[in-house]
C-alpha cells in the first residue's frame, strides 16, 4: 500500500485505473485481455502498465492461470489507503449525517411494526 495519501491519491487521480478498479469491484477476477477490452482505445501493454502501478500499490492482486494473469481488487487494501485521510475529515461529515437523522426522524410518519401488518393480513383470510 502506498506510503501516504499523496501516492494513493495520485494512482487514483488516473481515471483509467479508477475504471479497472471499477470494473474489478463490479465483476471480480478480470483477464488483462477482459480489462483490455474495455478500453478499445489503449493497446493491452497500456492496461498492463496501469495494472503494475495498481498492483505496486497494493491496491489489485494477480495469480497466474496458465498463460494468463488474473487481476482482482483487494478491497481491504485500499480501505487501508483511504482510512487515514478520510479520518481527517470525519468529524464533517459525521456531523451531517447525524444532523440528516434527525430531520429524518422529526418528518417520518409514525412506523407501524412489520408483524401488526402481517397479522391484519391473516386476519382478514377465510
Amino acid at each position: 500500500m502506498p506510503g501516504n495519501s499523496d501516492t494513493l491519491f495520485r494512482i487514483l487521480g488516473d481515471s483509467t485505473r479508477r475504471r479497472i478498479l471499477d470494473l474489478l469491484a463490479e465483476r471480480g477476477p478480470l483477464t488483462v485481455g477482459q480489462l483490455a477490452a474495455e478500453f478499445p482505445d489503449l493497446v493491452a501493454s497500456g492496461i498492463s502498465k496501469h495494472l503494475m502501478s495498481l498492483r505496486a500499490a497494493g491496491l489489485v492482486s494477480a495469480t497466474r492461470r496458465g498463460r494468463e494473469q488474473i487481476y482482482q481488487l483487494d478491497p481491504d487494501a485500499l480501505a487501508a489507503g483511504l482510512a487515514p485521510w478520510i479520518a481527517k475529515y470525519e468529524r464533517y461529515w459525521s456531523a451531517a449525517l447525524e444532523r440528516l437523522r434527525d430531520v429524518a426522524q422529526q418528518h417520518e410518519p409514525r412506523q407501524i411494526p412489520a408483524s401488526h401488518h402481517t397479522l391484519r393480513r391473516r386476519k382478514r383470510r377465510p
